[in-house]
């Protein structure tokens, strides 16, 4: 490795680095695909259940957007699959991770907006109560500190070294 890689962290090439940071999405994908797929067939369920039929309007329609929204993550978080599939073997695998990334980071915000939806349904059936709507934001804050807030922290914190 020469000192100019040892400064930078990898001495890689464009293509190598493609390779490691593909692999490193696709591990943090299945995290994230398994979660919303799993809260995906969940939802599913919801509406052939005896109690749907008796749920408010409102209640109704918060359902409604929960399963859009988690039609759309799952959709977002395998994108990438069907992109790497896709273009597999066309010499396109820096740009590949690049909109893969973005696919990724866009299921996970709509993963965010799935949960927070699906837990404002589950807790006006099951309380009632005026609270739900603080208690469900609260939630979303905490997710915002958990998935947004301290990575850019720490990425703050620790710039990448400059390119030369």
């Amino acid at each position: 490795m020469t000192e100019e890689g040892r400064r930078r962290g990898r001495d890689e090439s464009e293509e190598e680095r493609a390779d490691r940071m593909w692999v490193e999405l696709i591990q943090e994908v299945r995290v994230a695909q398994t979660g919303v797929q799993i809260l995906f067939g969940f939802l599913l369920t919801v509406v052939f259940q005896q109690k749907y039929a008796r749920l408010d309007p409102a209640d109704q329609a918060i359902y409604i957007a929960t399963v859009v929204l988690g039609a759309c993550a799952t959709g977002a978080l395998i994108g990438p699959v069907f992109l790497h599939r896709l273009v597999s073997g066309r010499r396109v695998k820096p740009q590949a991770v690049r909109l893969a990334s973005r696919m990724t980071f866009v299921g996970l915000l709509l993963l965010l907006l799935t949960m927070a939806s699906c837990l404002l349904l589950i807790l006006r059936v099951a309380t009632h109560d005026g609270y739900v709507p603080y208690l469900v934001a609260a939630v979303v804050v905490w997710y915002l500190i958990c998935w947004y807030g301290l990575p850019l922290w720490a990425r703050r914190r620790h710039p990448a070294p400059p390119d030369d």
